[in-house]
């Protein structure tokens, strides 16, 4: 028993400093012939008028004993906090069931099942302690499983007027927010507009691509910011979050896209793309087909799934390959404009491109980090009534990536790389002389 305690600690452990990306709401959990015996359903942060409905139907049980012990099956509300003292009860020996520890918040056992096969369980618990908990289901009886399916619905009531609110208390605020940064990429987009308008002789295909990764970006945070408030009022998207994965995936996508091209000079150093940067899209796209069909399972399954673990794994993996893919393409440009300074006369030229390019490498390395490391670093140590904020950073830092790509790759109607001197070009000559020798 205690093998599987410590393998469930570190489940728990890992699922929940990853819970806090999904959004509570009312969720429908069907088990069949369910062999483990704690399984994560959600979590959410309270407020002093936190409540929990939970409705269990179709309840069965079976397994070696014919009469199990009721008292050990049941749902149980625990902190972050709290769970590391049950996992300690449990391995001391203090208890034989996180349902029996003082540290838990005990909300419904079996032993209310006025028969033991095919039965219905409701119960309504008000939570007046704020805080952000995990709801859990257990089945301490060794050798039994257990069939139900469980609909949970948690909220908070807002004080002017009891009011259910279905998002957790520290992402509340979260559709304004998107819908705030929505409008920001529109004004962007109308901006973009004007300025490939106002220069439309110098502008390249890429100059349309760019409009479109930031079009896609402001419609995707517009689908989450109604997505999200929708379930703040309701519980359920209502066809918002259909919308929200396709332009989370479209946007995913052509994002990715975006780097490696402006990443290879294509339309500004050249207007065609090599094998081998064709290779990096080639693997770039169908991972972000994978990691937004692993997006959808996390977010609609919940915890509860099995196979949740699994694809959050994948989706991380994922990310993280899609991410250091798209820095190869920059460093074979960087790589080329050093040997082309070196033969074709022109090291004042190749030296500014060279620098353009240095600086979207370092760009889009502290983009990655930020969204990515830093993201989940603020979600782990910000109190639960402001998680949001760790989604406005990551917005913020999104939004100066997207805004410095633009301002540094705009069309020019007289383009700086070909007005220079003599006085210039022996200076960048000297100046690439000088950098290779420093690196020898």
């Amino acid at each position: 028993m205690a093998t599987n305690w410590t393998q469930f600690a570190f489940f728990l452990t890992i699922t929940m400093a990853f819970l806090s990306l999904c959004f509570a709401e009312i969720r429908f959990s069907e088990m069949r012939n369910e062999v483990r015996s704690i399984v994560p359903l959600d979590e959410f942060g309270f407020t002093h008028k936190g409540r929990l409905e939970l409705n269990v139907s179709k309840i069965s049980i079976s397994g070696k004993n014919s009469e199990p012990n009721l008292a050990n099956v049941g749902f149980f509300l625990c902190t972050r906090e709290s769970w590391n003292h049950v996992f300690q009860q449990l391995e001391d020996g203090e208890i034989d069931c996180p349902l029996r520890s003082d540290m838990v918040k005990k909300v419904l056992t079996f032993t209310s099942l006025k028969t033991l096969n095919d039965g219905n369980l409701d119960i309504l618990y008000n939570e007046t302690d704020a805080d952000q908990y995990t709801l859990l289901f257990a089945n301490c009886n060794s050798g039994s499983t257990v069939t139900m399916n469980v609909r949970s619905a948690m909220y908070n009531l807002d004080g002017k007027g009891n009011v259910r609110d279905y998002l957790s208390a520290g992402k509340t605020v979260l559709p304004r927010v998107y819908f705030l940064f929505s409008l920001s990429y529109f004004i962007i987009a109308g901006l973009w507009i004007y300025v490939l308008y106002k220069k439309r002789l110098t502008v390249f295909r890429i100059h349309f691509f760019m409009l479109a990764v930031v079009i896609l970006k402001a419609l995707n945070l517009l689908c989450e910011a109604e997505d999200k408030k929708y379930i703040k009022r309701t519980g359920s998207a209502h066809g918002w979050d259909v919308l929200f994965y396709i332009f989370s995936f479209l946007k995913g996508i052509t994002l990715f896209t975006l780097i490696v091209l402006i990443g290879t000079g294509w339309s500004f150093l050249k207007p065609y793309l090599q094998d081998k940067e064709k290779k990096v899209l080639m693997i770039v796209i169908p991972l972000q087909v994978v990691a937004n069909i692993a997006q959808v399972v996390i977010d609609e399954t919940g915890p509860f799934g099995q196979d949740w673990f699994t694809w959050r794994q994948v989706f991380l993996l994922v990310d993280v390959v899609c991410c250091c893919a798209v820095l190869f393409p920059i460093v074979w440009s960087i790589k080329n404009l050093r040997e082309a300074a070196k033969t074709d006369g022109k090291a004042a030229v190749n030296l500014m491109k060279l620098t353009l390019f240095r600086q979207y490498y370092i760009v889009v390395i502290c983009y990655i980090y930020f969204t990515r490391v830093v993201f989940f670093a603020l979600e782990t140590i910000t109190s639960y009534r402001y998680l949001w904020t760790s989604v406005v950073a990551s917005e913020l830092a999104t939004l100066g990536f997207y805004v410095f790509t633009g301002y540094k790759f705009k069309p020019e109607a007289h383009n700086p790389y070909f007005v220079i001197d003599d006085d210039e070009e022996e200076a960048a000559a000297e100046a690439l002389k000088l950098e290779d020798e420093f690196e020898l």
